[in-house]
C-alpha cells in the first residue's frame, strides 16, 4: 500500500470479490484520491449504484483532480504527447 495507487486499487477490487464491499470501496477512495483513474472508475460506478453518497465522490474527485495537478509539468505533458503521436 505505502503510496502505490495501483496496489490500493487492487486490494479493493480483493476486498470486492470477497464480498468486502465496504472495505473495496475505503481502498478505492484512497487510490482514487492519489489519482489513480481505475478506482476512480470503480468508485464511479458503485456511485451509480447508489453504494457511494454524492459528497463522497466530489471529495475524492477533488483530491484526485488536485493529486493529478501536482505531478503536472510541461515535460511530462510534451512527453504524453509524443507517445500519443507515434
Amino acid at each position: 500500500m505505502a503510496g502505490q495507487e495501483a496496489a490500493r486499487n487492487n486490494l479493493g477490487i480483493m476486498e470486492y470479490n470477497s464480498g468486502n464491499r465496504e472495505q473495496a470501496m475505503k481502498h478505492w477512495m484512497i487510490a482514487a484520491a492519489a489519482g489513480c483513474f481505475n478506482a476512480m472508475y470503480h468508485l464511479i460506478s458503485f456511485f451509480k449504484l447508489g453504494y457511494v453518497s454524492e459528497q463522497s465522490i466530489n471529495f475524492t474527485l477533488a483530491s484526485s483532480n488536485s493529486s493529478c495537478a501536482e505531478t503536472r509539468s510541461e515535460a511530462r505533458d510534451a512527453c504524453i504527447c509524443a507517445i500519443i503521436e507515434t
